[in-house]
Formats: structure tokens, sequence, C-alpha cells
């Protein structure tokens, strides 16, 4: 495996845009559009959300976004790796420098939601350690939605 770097970046980094746009279009051909969650990039509060980016060899090919729920808990948002750069390590990487940010805020735990047809991604979850709950927050009422939990 070549370089890879994590970076924090800014809500409108060029790179976390065109990454988050590709997820976008992925999650569009999954799921009806009142099932897909966006993170509002106009919201004021988008500044509060730790988006981080992962380059390998100086190009972009993931990222993900923890962002405050509530005291104890993050939501982990926007997770993606392009899909000839899975299977490589880069996905337990972006997950584990989340986690360790998270941690080093003081919170206790991670939750997530992923659709039921993600069956790589809920594979990935269970394997780093992450377990089924029920559906929280705006996910509660999607038939679609799968959550899950880790504990940091």
């Amino acid at each position: 495996m070549q370089n890879i770097e994590l970076v924090q970046v800014a809500p409108d980094n060029s790179d976390l845009a065109q990454l988050i746009s590709q997820l976008d279009g992925y999650l569009f051909e999954l799921y009806p559009p009142e099932e897909v969650y966006l993170v509002d990039f106009e919201d004021p509060y988008v500044n509060d959300i730790y988006f981080i980016v992962a380059y390998l060899d100086s190009r972009p090919v993931g990222c993900g976004a923890i962002k405050k729920l509530d005291e104890d808990h993050v939501e982990l948002k926007r997770f993606f790796v392009e899909p000839e750069y899975r299977n490589k390590g880069i996905a337990g990487k972006i997950v584990q420098r989340l986690e360790e940010e998270a941690a080093s805020k003081g919170y206790k735990g991670i939750k997530l939601e992923t659709g039921d047809l993600q069956t790589e991604a809920v594979g990935f979850y269970k394997k780093n350690g992450y377990g089924e709950i029920e559906r929280f927050g705006e996910y509660a009422d999607c038939p679609s939605s799968l959550c899950f939990e880790k504990r940091i």
C-alpha cells in the first residue's frame, strides 16, 4: 500500500465535495430521495462537523466525518472510499482516526446509519466492532435504515 495521509478539512474543501458527490450519486442509485440523508452544507452548524479526507499518494480517495449527537455520542457521517480503493485498509484508517478524535473529545460512543442494501458496509462495521442498535433520530421511521453503535 502506498502512502495514505488523513487530513482534517473544512466543509468547503473541493476534494471533500468531489468525494461526497460520488457518495451521493451512489446512494441515489440505491434508495429513493427521502431515504438518503445528506449533510446540509449551507447550515452554519456544518462547521461543527469534523471532516477528514484520505489521500493516497496525494490523490483524494476517501472521506468521513463525525457530528455531535448528544453529550456522549457522535454520529459517523459521509463515510466513503472510492470503489477501486476498497479492501486496501483505507476505510479502517479513516474510521480509526474518527474514533480517536471522538474519544479525545470525551465522547463514549459512535453511532451510525447505513442502508440495508449496503451489505459491504454492514460487514465492515460489524468487523470493526459496531453492533446493531434500534434506529435512532431521523432514521427511526426509515425502513431501509440499519443503525449501529460502538463504545469507544
